[in-house]
């Protein structure tokens, strides 16, 4: 069997990654890549691995990895299939299965490889943060083509992508006051009334907004209907939930379906509301003997009874329509699925919502705590760091300047592919070059990527066809290519931008850069100069960055000869 296995640093804080996953241990060898240990349950605490001493009596050499995601992708031998029949008592195919394997079967001759992907996108969605982060992936374009405006998926109606990331189907009734931010995606058949504020949020298909709703970090499924003055922060609203007039939904809730939420309630932060109570213990067996900590199962009281806000009274709502008058967690139909023996204190790690300020504070003082021996300079350091990476777990880190220019530069182009003129898509580009104060090699990178993706979408499964629809792509949009590409300096941005698409965004076209490259040069999209020049800064590079300078190697020889028949003939 062979693990898919990807670069994904834990953070420093909460020795998480950015899914809600805990850290995980690796010991791989470093020749066979064969796996020999696994331990998807570290304790960051102590800062150590128990590792079997005949796992390093048997492996001389061995790379322990804790910076490595699991991305539960496995390609498997038939084997596998008859070793769930013998075991038919596995709850947990990491920790029974891959762990059973590398403990008690390794003298049967079951051997577990790994594979390690850089360019692809893989990812898991298991826990509620893992969701969000997948979703903002989604959202902002790196698992294209798997993006909103180019596949639907189901029932879902078509979507344009529209600037700052902003996805919306075609029957959208927006009123002119409401504001719908970046990274946010409206579905078909959705009503947004006057003065709402949408950011970072999803709004699925058939939904009901009224006036002065504020929605951010959001995900609200479809049928949802939000009357006047609600807000909801960084949860997520299942199909046909109901929030009456002034309702707040506090970070972190799960509402589940056909939920219903009474005038001017609160609903408390990190609350998990359903129709149906969780499973009592006398319903649980002993599989939960490998459940983690924090997800026992305990009766669930109605949401009615649960404990109200501090400066609110709890007020019962027994009619149908739950017209709770007073703020509070009365008025709401259904049950809290409560947590276990940790309560909520625990929920941030694979919540929705961001982790709250006094529990980074207390993670903080903790590192410090541990680092005392450690230098000053350090502990800043690590700080620093795990604040990158808080930032990174709560969603994506936001788009730079370059990032969203390129992002609104694709967007223009697009629409000059429904026919917009050639000229007003070097004004519109030109003026959003002013607008970030950026250069005109800036400018050649987007356009260049932008033809590239368009032509990528045009293509069909094949290399040649790929190549076809390049070849035509570059042949009509040529001019406004070169409107760009005024000096070396902007035709090298050409080159290392189709290099870093062949590597890490559109590694589709990595097995044909080597065919392209030439018709670039034919086409005078880059000079003589530029390609000698980008592979003299590739001399002294690691192999690793000279792949498609090796790929090209034979057109750069050739380029090279030509120039110096032409010292020559001018010697002469």
């Amino acid at each position: 069997m062979t693990m898919i296995i990807k670069q994904s640093k834990p953070s420093v804080l909460t020795q998480q990654t950015r899914l809600g996953n805990d850290e995980i241990v690796m010991a791989i060898a470093p020749e066979t890549k064969e796996l020999r240990y696994y331990e998807d349950r570290a304790d960051g605490s102590h800062l150590c691995v128990t590792i079997d001493k005949d796992i390093l009596a048997s492996n001389p050499t061995l790379q322990l990895h804790n910076n490595m995601e699991d991305c539960y992708i496995d390609i498997c031998s038939p084997e596998v299939l008859s070793l769930f029949t013998d075991n038919f008592d596995y709850q947990h195919l990491r920790r029974h299965f891959v762990k059973g394997l590398l403990v008690d079967d390794v003298n049967y001759g079951y051997r577990i490889y790994t594979h390690e992907i850089h360019s692809s996108y893989a990812a898991r969605v298991d826990n509620f943060r893992s969701y969000d982060a997948v979703s903002k992936d989604i959202i902002q374009r790196w698992t294209y083509p798997m993006v909103p405006d180019v596949l639907s998926f189901g029932n879902c109606h078509e979507m344009k992508l529209h600037r700052q990331g902003i996805y919306k189907a075609a029957d959208v009734t927006l009123s002119h006051s409401a504001q719908i931010g970046a990274n946010s995606v409206i579905g078909n058949g959705t009503n947004i009334g006057e003065q709402c504020k949408v950011s970072n949020s999803v709004i699925g298909e058939g939904c009901s907004i009224g006036k002065n709703v504020l929605i951010h970090g959001s995900y609200i499924w479809d049928n949802v209907m939000i009357e006047d003055g609600c807000k909801v922060s960084n949860s997520l609203v299942c199909d046909d939930v109901h929030l009456r007039a002034g309702a707040v939904v506090e970070p972190g809730c799960i509402l589940s379906f056909k939920i219903k939420v009474g005038k001017n309630v609160v609903v408390p932060a990190y609350s998990k509301v359903s129709l149906l109570e969780k499973p009592s213990n006398e319903d649980s067996d002993e599989e939960l003997e490998y459940a983690d900590t924090n997800s026992g199962v305990t009766d669930s009281p109605p949401f009615s009874s649960m404990r109200s806000n501090a400066d609110h009274p709890t007020v019962e709502s027994e009619d149908e329509d739950l017209g709770a008058s007073e703020t509070g967690t009365s008025g709401v139909l259904g049950y809290i699925w409560a947590s276990g023996d940790t309560g909520t204190q625990e929920e941030w790690r694979q919540s929705i919502a961001p982790i709250p300020k006094e529990k980074l504070q207390e993670l903080q003082h903790a590192i410090a705590v541990d680092d005392v021996d450690g230098s000053e300079e350090d502990l800043n350091n690590r700080l620093r760091e795990a604040d990158h990476d808080n930032d990174s777990e709560i969603s994506v880190v936001e788009d730079d300047d370059y990032t969203k220019f390129e992002k609104e530069v694709e967007e223009t182009f697009q629409r000059a592919l429904d026919g917009v003129h050639q000229d007003n898509l070097i004004l519109e580009i030109n003026a959003l070059r002013l607008s970030y104060s950026l250069q005109h090699a800036d400018c050649a990178g987007a356009v260049f990527y932008s033809i590239m993706t368009s032509a990528l979408v045009a293509a069909q499964s094949t290399n040649e066809s790929l190549l076809k629809s390049t070849a035509d792509a570059l042949t009509k949009w040529r001019d406004l290519l070169r409107n760009y590409t005024k000096t070396v300096d902007e035709e090298m941005e050409i080159l290392l931008k189709f290099e870093e698409m062949c590597q890490d965004i559109t590694n589709e076209f990595s097995s044909l850069f080597s065919k392209i490259l030439p018709y670039l040069y034919d086409k005078e999209l880059v000079s003589e100069d530029a390609i000698l020049r980008w592979a003299e800064e590739k001399e002294n590079a690691d192999e690793s960055d000279k792949v498609f300078v090796n790929q090209s190697d034979a057109f750069i020889q050739w380029l090279k000869e030509a120039e110096e028949e032409e010292d020559e003939d001018e010697e002469e």
